[in-house]
């Protein structure tokens, strides 16, 4: 029937776990209930909604945002959680932002307003070509 205190200290010191008393009938039904509910996809929509959103990547430079502010570039206000990035010193848009060049295209750039502005890659003068005759007849002789 009923044990000790030192029985139960006995016992658990062992290895042997008491009994555990059995749930009543609406208990066991409200646990089937949710087990059911949880196989056939039910539970917290909620919960998944956020995990949807939250599972979304966002643009590299990208966050979002914290509370509402104000794009620097159009003047227009985004929404706390409305995804914002760099721009200028502030935050705004990502629309709004310039478009970062990669390096092959800063280096594409760097070399067509060298071959623009008159320099060549050999040498790197100016070149001495004259317009409507070959290198060889402007190149002095040696």
């Amino acid at each position: 029937m009923g044990q000790t205190p030192a029985q139960k200290a006995a016992k658990a010191a062992s290895g042997q776990q008491p009994k555990r008393k059995r749930p009543g009938k609406a208990q066991r039904e409200a646990i089937k209930q949710a087990q059911a509910a949880k196989k056939a996809g039910g539970g917290k929509p909620a919960a998944k909604k956020t995990a949807a959103k939250k599972a979304v990547p966002l643009p590299r430079g990208s966050l979002r945002a914290a509370y509402p502010g104000t794009c620097p570039a159009c003047f227009k206000d985004y929404a706390k959680g409305e995804v914002i990035t760099k721009v200028a010193d502030s935050w705004g848009h990502p629309g709004c932002a310039p478009r970062q060049l990669s390096a092959a295209e800063r280096e594409f750039a760097r070399n067509k307003a060298r071959i623009e502005s008159g320099e060549t890659f050999r040498g790197q003068k100016p070149s001495d070509w004259r317009l409507g005759s070959s290198p060889s007849s402007t190149r002095p002789a040696r």
